[in-house]
């Protein structure tokens, strides 16, 4: 595809040919941080209200190929509920993305996922651009600390979750890892936090007619 077939696509759609590169994009693979690319096909929402970012794709994703397939999707879909948002909300209306787009696979350590390095990340961010400049959403949930790090500046959970920010006229919304495997929700005080953010979710919902 030519640099102005691409350029007139764009004008047409803002999302258009979006998923034909990012399956087509093999770049941290042939960086030799990944063995094997296999990114994640993007979301096709025909009223999406709100995207949501997270860290990368898991072990559940990489195979079925949808984001947030497994249990992250599950934990997520439930604090909507809570949330206020009607059922199925989750995937009817919220534009699901990473960071990165393929698993970056187990970590060393065998405990968990391989978290995507700085490079992975800025080999992806152009993707991510592309949909937020696509989509334009009025709100956006960063899930996990790396989501959060990577729009809000590197600061502990602590500092963030329960609370709303608003950059360039966008609002942003942290919530933690929602995988269950992370120990954080463990402690009464942070899921007091959790409980604040989802109680500022149903406030955004209303305010905006999310």
């Amino acid at each position: 595809m030519s640099i102005g077939t691409c350029s007139d696509e764009r004008q047409a759609s803002p999302l258009a040919g979006l998923t034909e590169a990012v399956l087509a994009c093999r770049a941290c693979q042939e960086a030799g941080f990944l063995q094997r690319a296999n990114p994640i096909r993007p979301a096709v929402l025909d009223d999406a209200r709100m995207v949501l970012i997270g860290q990368a794709p898991g072990p559940v994703t990489d195979r079925k190929g949808y984001h947030f397939a497994g249990p992250a999707g599950t934990f997520l879909s439930a604090w909507l509920d809570r949330a206020g948002f009607p059922a199925g909300y989750f995937r009817e209306h919220v534009y699901l993305s990473s960071l990165t787009r393929c698993f970056p696979g187990k970590s060393a350590s065998g405990n968990g996922d391989r978290q995507p390095s700085t490079a992975e990340i800025g080999l992806c961010r152009h993707f991510l651009d592309w949909e937020l400049e696509g989509l334009n959403p009025r709100v956006v949930l960063l899930v996990g600390k790396m989501a959060i790090d990577a729009f809000l500046g590197k600061q502990p959970l602590e500092r963030t979750v329960g609370r709303v920010f608003s950059v360039h006229g966008r609002v942003f919304v942290p919530l933690p890892h929602a995988s269950g495997v992370s120990r954080w929700l463990n402690t009464p005080a942070h899921r007091a936090l959790l409980d604040q953010a989802l109680g500022e979710l149903s406030r955004l919902r209303v305010e905006l007619n999310l």
